[in-house]
């Protein structure tokens, strides 16, 4: 009998590790001593294998940090496979951003769509003579059959055992028509192929994090494995990839756990050995709800969009139901892969902190070397209009106003002072610091006393402000606050010292005397339409 493997014998993958295929058994494979290093040690291999309907969600980018930290740690191969065959939900540019988001993050697959490898096509949609030969083989042995039900009949059944009180799912008629009535029938007429699952029974999933989950046979109908024009479905065609891709661990989320039996029954059918499981904790909002955009972001785009750098957005995602066994929060790709094991994955669900995460992101602003930072803030100052050429080097920029930024986005409107006058001020800042009749007359001395400060340096500038606040009689406070704002249009951010030392003489002597002028004439200054 012809196996759906198309091969048989020895195959070898990029390291040169064999897969042994008995030909006496049809080709089919096998999975004992299935890859090995030169010691003869399974080789573990993972894969990632999402369906380009959109962009990398934060749920499947820690599904794939996870595989990749686990083959990391195990020094095995991490695989990128695209489940593509429904068209019908497939968007232009997911497998594109897909792929970027992944780039991004670090996570750089050993094979894949574009990288190529001894096991692929790594698109389903360039896989049908795998899935072609695995339901005939399947037909062949009567593990499967051809169901010609229509959509209609399928309802009214559906609606009866509603009526009787029991769950909806298949009777299994037409399990019982002979092998050669099916094939007759199927020369005219339409059919989905469907699992002959075991009546009695259970399956076991015996999960790396879960421990032992135990499905009834009974309680799982005769599921659909091909549609009527042959494409497979998720759960045939699952196994069939993962089988010849030999993958040796699937890592996915828990909202899988309930597929595993079935793909479990697929492999058994097949006669293979099913893969080692692990179901990941899902990942809630605060409110213990599904996440969604009301949370935050939930795209690996939408998160450098917000400007969280992708360091500290893979190791956020790292402690979403991990923990490393020295209670360490920070850490890189590699040193994560050093440290990574399942046993440490939690079983309960991981709940998202947007604030946690702008926080490590702040810290990884700090932590990162300031030439980084500025390249990793380009984007972002290109989309701000400030000209570069107006002011100090932008590391420069990054080393003063970082230790009060938690994102990139946060970062360049923090420096943006340095490059171009406040168009608008913050309201809250105005009406305290600003409000009062003197509050133009004290910068315009502060703006006088300045022009005489050389060298321009903190300590330079520290005492004119001594000198300035004993020649108008007030504490030092009352002229810092409002020349700050005079300055940024913002009541906070970095020592005032530091940050005029930054802007120079000139910038900041124009700025105050022009703050000055239109409060003494009474014309105002514009506060901005939301204020921090």
């Amino acid at each position: 009998m012809a196996s759906f493997w198309p091969f048989a014998g020895l195959a070898c993958n990029r390291d040169g590790a064999a897969i042994r295929l008995d030909p006496a058994e049809g080709g089919r494979l096998h999975w004992k001593n299935l890859m090995g290093d030169r010691r003869g040690r399974q080789v573990v291999r993972v894969r990632y294998a999402p369906s380009p309907t959109g962009t990398l969600h934060i749920g499947g980018a820690r599904t794939a940090l996870f595989n990749y930290l686990f083959a990391l740690h195990q020094g095995g191969r991490f695989v990128l496979r695209l489940e593509d065959t429904d068209r019908a939900r497939q968007v232009e540019g997911s497998e594109a951003a897909m792929m970027r988001g992944l780039a991004s993050l670090g996570l750089i697959w050993d094979e894949g769509p574009d990288v190529g490898g001894a096991y692929g096509p790594y698109r389903q949609s360039e896989r049908g003579e795998y899935y072609r030969r695995a339901a005939n083989q399947l037909l062949e042995q009567g593990r499967a059959y051809r169901c010609f039900c229509t959509a209609q009949e399928l309802a009214d059944e559906r609606e009866r055992r509603r009526r009787q009180g029991l769950p909806p799912r298949y009777s299994g008629r037409c399990r019982a028509l002979l092998p050669e009535v099916a094939a007759g029938r199927a020369a005219d007429q339409p059919y989905v192929l469907r699992l002959a699952v075991p009546p009695s029974g259970s399956t076991v999933v015996d999960d790396l994090i879960r421990g032992k989950v135990e499905f009834e046979n009974a309680q799982i109908d005769d599921f659909v494995l091909t549609k009527p024009d042959g494409t497979p479905v998720y759960n045939f065609a699952v196994v069939v990839d993962d089988a010849q891709m030999a993958i040796t661990h699937v890592i996915r989320g828990e909202e899988h756990l309930s597929n595993t039996p079935k793909q479990m029954l697929v492999a058994e059918a097949l006669g293979l050995k099913v893969p080692e499981f692990a179901h990941l904790p899902m990942i809630l909002a605060p409110d213990r709800s599904k996440m969604s955009k009301r949370h935050g972001a939930t795209s690996v785009d939408e998160y450098r969009e917000q400007g969280i750098l992708a360091q500290a957005l893979a190791n956020y995602l790292l402690l979403l139901g991990w923990s490393s066994p020295e209670g360490r929060e920070f850490m890189s790709i590699a040193e994560a892969g050093q440290r990574f094991d399942l046993d440490r994955v939690q079983r309960t669900a991981a709940i998202y902190d947007q604030k946690k995460l702008e926080w490590m992101n702040g810290q990884y602003l700090r932590m990162l070397p300031a030439a980084k930072v500025a390249q990793a803030a380009l984007p972002f100052v290109r989309g701000s209009g400030m000209d570069l050429a107006q002011g100090p080097a932008l590391t420069c920029a990054v080393e003063l106003v970082r230790e009060r930024s938690r994102t990139l986005r946060e970062l360049v409107d923090n420096m943006r002072f340095l490059y171009q006058a406040p168009a608008a001020f913050d309201p809250k800042g105005v009406q305290k610091y600003l409000s009062e009749p003197e509050a133009g007359a004290r910068l315009g001395v502060v703006a006088r006393a300045l022009k005489s400060v050389a060298p321009w340096d903190h300590d330079h500038l520290s005492l004119a402000f001594d000198k300035v606040a004993a020649e108008l009689g007030v504490k030092r406070a009352l002229i810092i606050h409002p020349v700050r704002m005079a300055v940024t249009g913002k009541t906070v951010g970095p020592g005032l010292f530091e940050m005029l030392a930054a802007l120079g003489p000139e910038k900041t002597i124009r700025q105050l005397e022009r703050v000055a002028r239109l409060l003494e004439s009474g014309e105002g200054i514009s506060v901005s339409a939301a204020a921090d």
